[in-house]
């Protein structure tokens, strides 16, 4: 029979529970009847784990980098099933009730998430800032930063088709693997759904290796740093609009709020506002061509469309034209300072030339510094994209 079912379990020093869980996977699969096999990604453990896997007829792969995502990358890639289901070897879930996530993947769903909030957090399986706060939280914002509809992005028991985790060519190596899978099967429009799992205490009598804080701020961390728009783009753009907006008026004339009088220092600070909001708006440009080109985030067709507007030479233009702006009213606050026999000046006249000045130079100046690097970017990924079609064209002809 076609292998149809892998469950996979990482496995770092877990010889107190993983006979457990493999006797369950076992038990499901024989009553269930589904033709599958189990897999345990070993991270190096010491306490004799790989011996106690393998005397019960499980697949040990040893995986040579640390990390809970290193260890179910290497498992998942060696297993042999259609469908693949993943969960912690510490006995907090019950892989004798796997029936429902093959069902949702036999009718056609990509991924399907377990939700502990649905299935229910038995006592003391769960620390309370965890499941009233860390998880949450950071689940809602996962829904608001990318739209997954998913209640509990953390569960660490899910299943997915070998197809789907190939297209997602998962990258990182850490706890944010969790985070990856349901971002980018977000992304990439992969069918989703979710199934109730009960999450119980583990049967471990040493502290768990996941750190509440650090791998809550690390989860963290990686949906902002996967989602630049809502890190650099919102802002910036916010920061311009508010710099530009006030600044334009104030470049007219001081600005009376009932006492409240706001002029040249004010002037200063919406002129810092739209560099740094600039800035930032370049920025998130950036970290994306970098995260598609290390292959955290896919390529979409607004992607290459922005590809193909901004070019080292649409930008070179640009800068260069807003650089001329910022010299040429250099030199007419120069042709004034003149006037004056290099004296003193107004200066509520002069630093309403002298602050746009400052201000057209610096963006004028980032704007090609930005072209020349986004352009480096670019020629590696042409490069890289050159080279295999070459090769591949190469192996063709020798085969022929």
């Amino acid at each position: 029979m076609a292998m149809e079912l892998s469950i996979v379990m990482p496995c770092l020093n877990e010889a107190e529970t993983l006979e457990s869980c493999i006797r369950k996977a076992q038990s499901y699969l024989r009553r269930s009847g589904v033709c599958g096999e189990i897999v345990i990604g070993d991270n190096g453990s010491t306490d004799g784990s790989q011996e106690i896997a393998a005397r019960l007829g499980a697949r040990v792969i040893h995986i040579p980098i640390r990390g809970y995502g290193a260890a179910l990358y290497g498992a998942i890639t060696a297993s042999h099933g259609r469908f693949c289901i993943m969960g912690d070897s510490d006995d907090s879930y019950n892989f004798e009730d796997l029936g429902a996530f093959v069902e949702k993947m036999r009718e056609g769903y990509d991924v399907v998430m377990g939700n502990r909030f649905q299935g229910g957090i038995r006592p003391g399986a769960m620390p309370w800032k965890n499941r009233y706060i860390g998880n949450p939280i950071l689940s809602t914002i996962g829904k608001v930063l990318f739209h997954a509809g998913v209640g509990d992005f953390h569960c660490g028991l899910r299943g997915f088709t070998k197809s789907a985790f190939q297209k997602m060519d998962l990258r990182t190596t850490g706890m944010e693997f969790a985070s990856e899978m349901v971002i980018k099967a977000t992304l990439m429009g992969l069918k989703m759904t979710e199934v109730p799992t009960v999450l119980s205490p583990d049967g471990r009598s040493r502290p768990p290796h996941l750190l509440p804080y650090r791998d809550g701020w690390r989860h963290l961390r990686f949906m902002l740093l996967f989602s630049p728009n809502w890190l650099f783009l919102y802002p910036g753009i916010a920061l311009m609009l508010l710099g530009l907006t006030v600044g334009g008026f104030l470049l007219g004339q001081p600005i009376h709020i009932n006492s409240i009088q706001l002029g040249l220092d004010t002037l200063i600070y919406c002129s810092t506002c739209v560099v740094a909001g600039f800035q930032a708006i370049l920025f998130s440009l950036l970290s994306r061509m970098y995260a598609i080109q290390e292959g955290l985030y896919p390529k979409t067709a607004r992607d290459r469309k922005y590809g193909q507007l901004i070019t080292l030479e649409r930008g070179l233009v640009t800068g260069g034209a807003i650089l001329l702006s910022g010299l040429v009213a250099f030199l007419y606050a120069i042709w004034e300072w003149k006037q004056h026999a290099f004296g003193m000046l107004d200066t509520e006249r002069i630093a309403r030339v002298v602050i746009p000045s400052s201000m057209a130079l610096s963006l004028g100046i980032e704007i090609i510094l930005f072209s020349f690097l986004l352009s480096t970017f670019d020629l590696k990924v042409r490069l890289y994209t050159a080279m295999v079609e070459e090769i591949e064209q190469s192996g063709k002809e020798t085969m022929q």
